[in-house]
Parts: structure tokens; C-alpha cells; sequence
């Protein structure tokens, strides 16, 4: 058993930061944790790294009971999303101080600075100064000194928010991997859903300090418990609106209505919350399970080789993500297709009922 949290609540003068929570991290590969800004992500981390305490709970860690324990006496490396070093070090000794401390032989610090400055691209600047660094190099100094630790646990708290676009890529391919073989706990926060998916492990997902499902990530992003979890787990915003499905029927407005398809055949008959993802509305037809919306076009939006247009349906807006290049005109009625059966219906309770 690696890191688990026995039913902890951290609270400030009368306001809740983290609700009751108990979880069971996995051992092996990564831990993410997916929210929001003020989800309470940050916190639920510093619980964990015993630089801050719970209000009630306990923390366990392989067995044993940490939750007194200082940070000091815990060997743990925790990584920002804001850089932090030692101004007056060369990069150098900003990554090799945590085996100077632990006392490793010169000839083994020297290689293993090497190995990582060479994976987080800075070797050429190992002699320099941090504030002879941009933005970026510094926060990959701060995450070269994290990873050359052998830490029973490691936290990213959003480590690559302030990289850029081609290194982000880069080290979300190779954190994995250099963790693959290592006897760690790794936990990593983050805003983006595409992110946790490209990490894969598992992940908890947060709301409101707190945690609404909790599993491997590919499982719970196809299958969100909850209109929550699906709404956490969604970026652009899933689409949301009510529907009556009677028979084999949905309906969403007098003149807006499908044939219900996949999973939704199943559902028992009533008024629900339908919920699609922008990138299962598209401009072209995906198979027999695409019904098509008229809609009138409210913003588009071009970044990379993906479009993104919202567009008003029966009085409220939708979102459409897609591969390519395409052209909409603001104002104008367009044509696009949603995969029905990709959509999921919820409850008034807001729990999944098909999807």
C-alpha cells in the first residue's frame, strides 16, 4: 500500500478546504489529480507532503502513520508551478544539492546531473545562475532537483503550466517512463483533462474540495459516475441540456429530436440531463449514429489544427471541438453532427443513468 488518506478534512476558521475525504493511491505509475483552480488540489498535496496538517484524519504511508510527521523527516520532493532555487547557485548545484545533503559520491552526482539536465534540456546552461535563466529553464531546474532525488514521494503541483507548448509535450511523453522503474509514489496536479489523459494511471477527480471519483483514467473518463465528474473531466465544457426520452425517442425541443442510440436505448423512460463532449460534434457525418444540428453561430475560434465553434441550438449555446481547418461565419446557420451515441444521460439526481 502506498499514500492513503483515512477520512481527512482540512479546515480554516469556519471554511472547508477539503471536505472528508479517504483515498487509496495507487502504487505504481501516476497519480493525478484533475480540477480546477481552488478545487483544492494544492492542499490536498501539502497534506501529503506533511507541510501542512489535517484538521481531522489520518495519513498513511506504506504502513505507517505520517500524519504528525514533519516534512523535514519525510523524503519527499514537491515541484510548483511557480520555479523555486537557490539564486545564488549555479544550475548546477541547484540540481545536485538534494545527494550533497543525502552525502552521494562526487563521481555519481556528476552523472546523475548529467542524466537529468540532459532530459530536461540544460545541459548548456548547467554553469549559469537562475536569474540568468528564462522562466522556463528555471522551472526545469526546480524539476531536475525534484527528479534527481530518490524520493519515496514526488509531487507536481502543475509543474508544466509555464513551459511551452513543445517542451510540455516533450516531458509529458518522458515523466512516465523515468518513473516507470522507480519505487515511488508520484502524484501530479492538473487543470487539463488532455493532460491526465496523456499521462494515463489513475486519477482523482476534484470539485469543490471534494473528491467526486477516483479510478484508472481512460475508465473514468469514459465512464463518469456523475454529471460532476463529467463536467470535471471535460474541456472545452461538455454540453448540457434536458431531454425527454419516451420509447426510442429523445427530445429536446418541438422540433429538435433523435432517434436514441448505443447505451441510451436503455434507459427507462423520463426527463434528463444529456451531456455530449464538444469533439462528438463535428462538421461531417461519423456513421450511422450522427444526427445533425441546425445552428446558428455565435464564436469561432481557430488554434492549431483544431476548430472550435459555439453555436446556438433550441435557445441555448453548444460547443463544437474538431480536428482541421474550418470556416464558420458568425451569425450565419450552420450544419454540424453529434454522435448520439457518445452522449450520456444523468438524472435528477445528477448520477449516470446510460452513456
Amino acid at each position: 500500500m502506498a499514500l492513503e488518506l483515512r477520512n481527512i478534512e482540512k479546515r480554516v476558521g469556519a471554511e472547508v478546504h477539503i471536505h472528508p475525504t479517504s483515498l487509496t493511491l495507487a502504487d505504481s505509475g501516476f497519480n493525478i489529480l484533475l480540477g480546477t483552480t481552488l478545487a483544492g488540489k494544492t492542499t490536498l498535496m501539502q497534506l501529503m507532503a506533511g507541510i501542512d496538517k489535517p484538521t481531522k484524519g489520518e495519513i498513511w504511508f506504506r504502513g505507517r502513520n505520517v500524519t504528525n510527521v514533519a516534512v523535514q523527516k519525510r523524503n519527499v520532493s514537491m515541484v510548483y508551478q511557480q520555479f523555486i532555487n537557490y539564486p545564488n547557485m549555479s544550475v548546477y548545484d541547484n540540481i545536485a544539492s538534494p545527494l550533497r545533503v543525502a552525502r552521494v559520491a562526487s563521481a555519481q552526482i556528476d552523472r546523475r546531473v548529467g542524466e537529468v539536465a540532459e532530459m530536461m534540456k540544460l545541459t548548456p546552461m548547467l554553469k549559469r545562475r537562475p536569474n540568468e535563466l528564462s522562466g522556463g529553464q528555471q522551472q526545469r531546474t526546480a524539476m531536475a532537483r525534484a527528479l534527481i532525488k530518490d524520493a519515496d514521494l514526488v509531487l507536481f503541483d502543475e509543474p508544466l503550466a509555464n513551459l511551452d507548448y513543445k517542451l510540455r509535450e516533450e516531458l509529458r511523453d518522458e515523466l512516465p517512463k523515468l518513473f516507470a522503474e522507480r519505487d515511488c509514489t508520484v502524484v501530479y496536479a492538473t487543470t487539463e483533462p488532455t493532460e491526465a489523459l496523456l499521462l494515463g494511471g489513475h486519477t482523482a477527480l476534484l470539485h469543490k474540495g471534494r473528491i467526486c471519483q477516483f479510478g484508472p483514467t481512460s475508465e473514468i473518463y469514459r465512464n463518469p459516475r456523475d454529471l460532476i465528474s463529467a463536467q470535471v473531466f471535460s474541456d472545452p465544457p461538455i454540453n448540457l441540456a434536458r431531454v425527454d426520452k419516451k420509447g426510442n425517442r429523445i427530445t429536446l425541443s418541438d422540433n429538435v429530436a433523435w432517434d436514441a442510440a448505443g447505451k441510451l436505448r436503455a434507459a427507462p423512460d423520463g426527463v434528463y440531463t444529456m451531456g455530449i463532449r464538444p469533439h462528438h460534434i463535428s462538421p461531417a457525418a461519423s456513421g450511422e449514429q450522427s444526427v445533425p444540428l441546425e445552428g446558428e453561430v455565435l464564436v469561432t475560434e481557430i488554434s492549431g489544427s483544431e476548430s472550435v465553434v459555439h453555436f446556438r441550438l433550441a435557445g441555448q449555446s453548444w460547443v463544437s471541438q474538431s480536428h482541421g481547418i474550418h470556416a464558420y461565419e458568425v451569425g450565419q446557420k450552420t450544419r454540424l453532427y453529434a454522435n448520439i451515441g457518445k452522449a450520456m444521460l444523468f438524472d435528477a439526481d445528477n448520477n449516470l443513468v446510460a452513456g
